[in-house]
């Protein structure tokens, strides 16, 4: 489901965010599918049930994951994925155009890039 690497300078629960975040974004997560308690991810990561906890009410709150009637925590689809996480990507798309046109990269260049992206994805 999720693989760590403990060498890298991203917080643990950043990383299983991330992990998570993919899954949905791929569709390695259905909408509506239920993810694994606290304690189960915790102890197959081996790390603190604390660490996952927090990763699954963070992604609660951008719309990644919800709680289910029963308790269990499931995700919410691509369309759940809502407008907090979709504003904060494109602060940092914005960001990181800036800084490439500063690096001397046209606009055409990055338009290029985008359109390259898009043709991955539709690929």
């Amino acid at each position: 489901m999720i693989s760590l690497n403990f060498r890298d300078a991203r917080p643990i629960c950043e990383q299983v965010k991330d992990g998570l975040r993919h899954l949905v974004d791929t569709g390695g997560l259905q909408e509506g599918e239920q993810l694994p308690s606290v304690r189960s991810l915790a102890c197959t990561l081996a790390i603190s049930p604390n660490t996952i906890q927090r990763a699954y009410e963070e992604l609660e709150r951008e719309g990644y994951l919800c709680a289910a009637a029963d308790g269990s925590t499931v995700a919410a689809g691509q369309a759940g994925a809502g407008r907090s996480r979709r504003s904060s990507l494109l602060r940092q798309f914005d960001d990181s155009a800036a800084q490439l046109l500063f690096l001397g990269m046209t606009a055409e260049e990055l338009e290029l890039r985008l359109r390259q992206a898009v043709g991955k994805e539709g690929a």
